[in-house]
This record gives C-alpha cells, structure tokens and sequence, in this order.
C-alpha cells in the first residue's frame, strides 16, 4: 500500500506544490492536497492546520508544508499535538530530521532552493525511516 501524503502551503509555494504532487503521483503516492487553489496571496495557516490535523490524526502518513521561507508553515504545523516539523533546505537535513527525529511534516522553503533541489529533499524525507533506540527516546520528550 503507498504511503498517503498529504501536501499544502501558500501562495509562495503554490508552483512547487502543484509540480511535487505530479512528481508523487508519479512514485505512487496517494496525495491530498490542502491547497492553496493558485498563486493568489493567502494564510498560510489556514492550510497548514488542516494538513497538520490529519497528519496527528492519522488521515495522512506524512505531509509537505511549502511556503516562501518554510519557517511560518513549519511553526504553524508544530503547534499541533503529534507533529513533528523541520524545516530543510538540503538532503542532508531532510534525512536527519527524519532520521533522529521521526519528523512527520517536511517543510520546504521555496524561494531559497531550486524545484530540482526541493525534489530531492522531498524524496529523501519519504524514503528515510526512523533511527529509534536514543533518538526514540528523545522523541518521546518532545510533546508538552
């Protein structure tokens, strides 16, 4: 069964969004998008809460947060009870965040990296898994 992904952000992120979903679809993933519906100026936590709710609640394994510097989709997600997102600018990031700390929510910032480079991070944050043993336990202490 492939892994549901579910993928939203603003209106910075609306063109790396829409071209990610393709590139999903493409792997098999399940996709659900969480808008926006265009480019046009919005809030970005009016999208980034819905997707975070069902990423915590299970609807969705993972999610993809873009905005133009990732850092607001990425504080709104983090709010939520469950979710645990990080912010990458490379691959390297990306498979640290999930790696030591089982990050749920991968968040890009588009006007600081290049499609081709959003498209690795992507693909290394749904491909990398959880270390456990003592990043586990670090993990557990995150929630208030």
């Amino acid at each position: 069964m492939s892994k549901k992904i579910a993928i939203g952000g603003d209106h910075a992120g609306f063109e790396y969004k829409q071209r990610l979903i393709d590139h999903l679809q493409k792997q098999g993933y399940a996709v659900e998008d969480f808008g926006p519906g265009s480019d046009a100026s919005v809030d970005y936590p009016d999208h980034a809460h819905p997707l975070s709710e069902a990423v915590a609640n299970k609807r969705q394994d993972l999610g993809i947060l873009i905005c133009g510097s990732g850092n607001g989709v990425c504080m709104t997600a983090n709010k939520h009870q469950g979710i645990r997102a990080g912010l990458c600018w490379n691959e390297e990031v990306a498979a640290l965040i999930r790696q030591h700390n089982n990050a749920n929510v991968l968040c890009i910032p588009a006007r600081f990296v290049e499609f081709e480079q959003a498209v690795k991070i992507t693909d290394t944050f749904l491909t990398t898994e959880f270390e456990g043993g003592r990043h586990g336990r670090r993990v557990d202490k995150i929630a208030c």
